[in-house]
């Protein structure tokens, strides 16, 4: 696998904030870092407070003088020094909402949001959806006590105490290409039209270039006999981190599996023609899946598919 310069950032990606890893076991720092905090309150469902396409949040204050045991610190903005925390919902259940303030998935989200905002949700809806699944010991079935101001859970039990972290689940996605064509599927579950690159997860004791090869076989029947990274992507639905990929194909023979409906070929010019006469839809502009295909459109000197 060779790498290559990376395009701008994902959506997602690039998030202009210092995390602060070390400050997160530092109380005194914490505790005075709080009073002038902006807080991210996320629900159960993963959804944040929207207001004129804006992410609603909240000074630290309104929340308590003291730091809430179940404050996440997310780190400092980048330019303002900015310290940000999340907090799951239910503790700001007695805040009043002004006018027009409307829960929102980061879906729908992200599509509105500057890319620090949606970038700043989709970290906090991925570290308060985790705590929401550690709260009970994998070893033993204990309880567990958050720690390192949430990015940790640590068991009670005397004789465990073992502490998890927040997992991450790795998936590959790739275009594949063959001879100025390139292999585009789609799901039965999907929305009517949809069609997108192949994706899939990393399986215990895989390499990347195994997980991408196995998946296309897997999914369309066709064989890689060559891969390029191209970049990453933060996709906490729930919680995987999609690395992407271009390919090569050996054989353009497609064989369809049980996770795919249709899968064809597309040149470019036929890629953008069906795109315009409607007769496929592109993955939505918040996916890597989306950046693949346009950057790959842009290697010749059309302009791009209209979304």
């Amino acid at each position: 696998m060779r790498s290559i310069a990376c395009s701008p950032c994902n959506p997602f990606a690039g998030l202009a904030l210092d995390r602060c890893s070390e400050q997160r076991e530092d109380p005194a720092w914490l505790a005075a870092a709080w009073p002038q905090a902006r807080v991210l309150c996320v629900d159960f469902e993963g959804q944040a407070l929207l207001l004129d396409e804006r992410l609603l949040s909240w000074p630290a204050q309104r929340f308590g003088a003291a730091l809430p045991e179940r404050a996440s610190l997310l780190g400092i903005e980048g330019g303002t020094g900015t310290a940000w925390f999340a907090l799951p919902a239910e503790v700001g259940e007695d805040v009043a909402l002004p006018d027009g303030a409307a829960w929102h998935g980061l879906r729908e989200g992200a599509s509105v949001l500057s890319a620090f905002e949606s970038g700043l949700f989709a970290y906090a809806k991925a570290v308060l959806l985790w705590q929401t699944r550690a709260r009970f010991c994998g070893a033993c079935g204990s309880a567990t006590e958050l720690r390192r101001a949430g990015h940790s859970a640590r068991c009670l039990a005397e004789g465990c105490r073992l502490e998890t972290f927040p997992r991450l689940d790795a998936a590959i996605i790739v275009l594949v290409e063959h001879e100025g064509r390139c292999l585009l599927g789609r799901q039965a579950g999907w929305p009517e039209l949809r069609y997108s690159t192949l994706a899939g997860f990393v399986e215990p004791g895989e390499s990347l270039e195994d997980t991408l090869r196995r998946e296309v076989r897997e999914e369309a029947g066709v064989s890689v006999d060559s891969c390029r990274y191209h970049s990453s992507q933060p996709w906490p639905f729930p919680a995987s981190l999609m690395l992407g990929f271009t390919a090569t194909a050996s054989d353009p023979a497609i064989a369809l599996g049980d996770e795919l409906e249709d899968a064809g070929w597309y040149s470019r010019a036929e890629l953008r023609a069906a795109v315009a006469e409607r007769r496929l839809k592109l993955p939505p502009a918040i996916s890597i899946s989306r950046r693949l295909i346009e950057d790959w459109l842009a290697q010749d000197s059309e302009p791009p598919a209209a979304p």
